[in-house]
């Protein structure tokens, strides 16, 4: 591809096997108007639920009470600068009439229920009751001792619903939401049930969102409209992250890690016992906790009792979801309070638990998991200053399948501290991005890539909203002979020498040249010849293009100019100012012969054909002489940009 037309590249990100086509045949375009045509109708559906929420009156809620602060300097660490950005979006969205519907995306152990803490306070504040939805029953019990702790000294009731309540507790709690007597409850599922039934809900935070269904989000999706609705996860599963990707929810990114936190050391491999072993004992001598994640109920006693054998002075205990609840609370609390050394567990423990003395997880069948699973269990440990270690093991003696080695490989890559938007972005690459609305969208991502799909919703959106898409502009190929790259030497790295490829391509005048010049120099140092022939290039492509000339190439001793119309008397002074140069009507071309030197300066031989800048120079002056002066606002009318792709 020649460097000056980069910026049509993208990395393709869909499905394992794209289908290739032919250059100048009629497939591609014919994939491209069928994608097009979908987004249509997904950004029309899109666009309607943007817009009832937009125009729904929600409730504005009020400015920080003294109460609030209060509860805010309580905050026992420092808040990162982008956790404070993100406290600061949300209660300004909280502030509008609007609903909010906001993602905030920070991965695992960032700081997220702090956020949604100091929100459902606010809200609280004003009177209006707060829905907690989690995933699991631990969390939820997790969630409800940081909710209590916090707020104890405020008048906040604040009541959890899940399984670990006894029947009488629940039906407290439900008449209580109805009474308006609770203010923030926090739960599972059961949140979801018709059955609860709310006084004033004016807040609903969604926390692990990857975790539930669609039509657990449907359900939500009806209180949404008129309801702030704040959704936190660490890996946004493919749609969300989409959605927020082309601007229809709101999105905050929590990217700075919390003070002396270190990333997991993460080790991807075949089982083997005497590694298990051994990852077990060097967490007891620092007299740490370890998780086992064994995912089958059916076979977890026979995992433990092989651990006891292993590890005979180590206190293993075993959590499940098919536990009796008292059961499982009495060991999730044992292990809370160092009870016990290891938890075999299945992945009840995925989402959210917090316990800083756990230190090391071993995962076995790690082949069986999903990508954000794997990231979210990994973020079980390394919470607090210890450093973390996690063990992702498979069968050694079956193969991986594809996907299975796709995922491990993402883990084993991505292990530096908020890696999670990294493995979202590679989950959609792995799966595909879902519907935005529902479940038919993935063929089209397949069919012409992840980046162009997000482009072609984001024009969709935009025509929607009746915004006037940017006008296309013409592309100009300069095919003359001119030493002009990015050498190795002066930008190190494939990345990026593209992007400073694609950032010339896309300079279409000469402050945005310019832009690029001052940044090259500031970025990388003085510039060698040919990077600033390079710079040339992209000026007379600029310059062209105020002429409406889209190509200027140089055919055997003659350099071509088209598309160009000459008056007679623009022909007649094109004879007189270069002599023997021909003007073929039929297909606007101008061919004028290429100059030879000695033109002073210009460090060719003599008789040698003109070369780089100085051939540049001569082929402006052509345009001048033959077309006049033209200035830099005169762009040339653009033929239609549909045909553009």
């Amino acid at each position: 591809m020649p460097t000056d037309s980069l910026d049509l590249l993208t990395r393709y990100v869909g499905g394992e096997a794209p289908t290739l086509n032919r250059l100048g045949g009629a497939d591609w375009a014919k994939t491209k108007g069928r994608a097009r045509k979908a987004v249509k109708e997904i950004a029309g559906e899109l666009i309607r639920l943007y817009s009832v929420r937009m125009a729904t009156r929600g409730h504005a809620f009020g400015p920080d009470s003294p109460w609030q602060r209060e509860l805010e300097d309580a905050f026992p660490y420092t808040e990162t600068p982008d956790q404070m950005a993100a406290i600061d979006e949300v209660k300004h969205d909280m502030e509008q009439q609007v609903p909010m519907d906001r993602v905030i995306c920070g991965d695992v152990g960032y700081g997220k229920t702090e956020i949604a803490l100091r929100a459902a306070f606010k809200a609280v504040q004003d009177g209006k009751q707060v829905a907690v939805l989690v995933p699991t029953t631990l969390l939820a019990q997790q969630h409800f001792a940081t909710f209590s702790e916090r707020m104890a000294q405020f008048p906040v009731t604040v009541r959890s619903l899940s399984r670990f309540d006894s029947p009488k507790q629940t039906e407290a709690t439900l008449e209580g939401l109805v009474a308006g007597t609770v203010d923030i409850v926090i739960g599972t599922h059961r949140l979801l049930q018709p059955t609860t039934r709310f006084k004033d809900l004016g807040l609903v935070v969604v926390d692990e969102e990857q975790r539930f269904g669609v039509e657990h989000k449907e359900y939500l999706k009806q209180l949404r409209t008129s309801v702030d609705v704040l959704t936190m996860s660490a890996t946004p599963i493919p749609r969300t992250l989409e959605m927020s990707l082309t601007g229809i929810r709101e999105m905050s990114t929590i990217l700075t890690p919390p003070e002396e936190r270190h990333p997991v050391l993460t080790f991807v491999g075949g089982y083997d016992e005497k590694q298990v072993a051994a990852a077990i004992r060097r967490e007891l001598l620092r007299e740490g906790q370890v998780f086992y994640v064994h995912n089958r109920v059916d076979s977890i006693d026979r995992a433990a009792a092989r651990l006891r054998e292993l590890v005979p002075e180590a206190r293993v205990a075993v959590g499940h979801g098919q536990m009796n609840e008292d059961l499982l609370e009495h060991i999730m609390v044992g292990f809370w309070e160092k009870e016990f050394d290891v938890l075999v567990c299945t992945t009840i423990v995925e989402s959210g638990l917090d316990i800083a003395n756990a230190n090391t997880l071993v995962v076995e069948r790690a082949d069986a998991f999903g990508l954000s699973q794997m990231h979210q269990l990994r973020g079980r440990v390394g919470r607090a200053r210890e450093r973390a270690y996690a063990y992702f093991l498979y069968p050694p003696e079956r193969p991986l399948t594809e996907t299975a080695h796709d995922r491990l490989a993402t883990l084993a890559q991505n292990t530096d501290l908020g890696a999670g938007m990294q493995v979202a972005m590679k989950d959609l690459e792995i799966r595909g991005a879902g519907n935005l609305l529902g479940g038919e969208q993935s063929g089209h991502i397949a069919g012409v890539g992840f980046d162009l799909y997000v482009r072609l919703v984001g024009e969709a959106v935009a025509e929607f909203r009746g915004e006037q898409p940017a006008e296309e502009v013409a592309d100009v190929k300069v095919d003359l002979p001119v030493d002009a790259h990015l050498p190795h030497g002066y930008i190190p790295g494939e990345r990026l020498r593209l992007e400073a490829y694609r950032a010339l391509a896309a300079a279409t005048d000469d402050a945005a040249v310019e832009a690029v010049r001052a940044e090259l120099l500031d970025r990388y140092g003085p510039m060698p010849q040919p990077v600033s022939n390079l710079l040339e290039v992209a000026r007379f492509r600029a310059f062209a293009r105020r002429y409406g000339v889209t190509e200027v190439s140089l055919q055997g001793s003659v350099v071509r100019f088209s598309p160009v119309t000459l008056r007679e008397s623009q022909e007649m002074r094109m004879h007189r100012l270069h002599p023997r140069s021909v003007w073929k009507g039929t297909i606007s071309t101008i061919s004028v012969p290429r100059p030879r030197s000695p033109m002073p300066g210009s460090g060719a031989g003599p008789g040698d054909p003109l070369r780089d800048v100085p051939l540049l120079e001569w082929a402006r002056g052509v345009l001048v002489d033959v077309l006049g002066e033209r200035p830099a606002s005169a762009a040339a009318p653009v033929p239609s940009a549909a045909a553009a792709g």
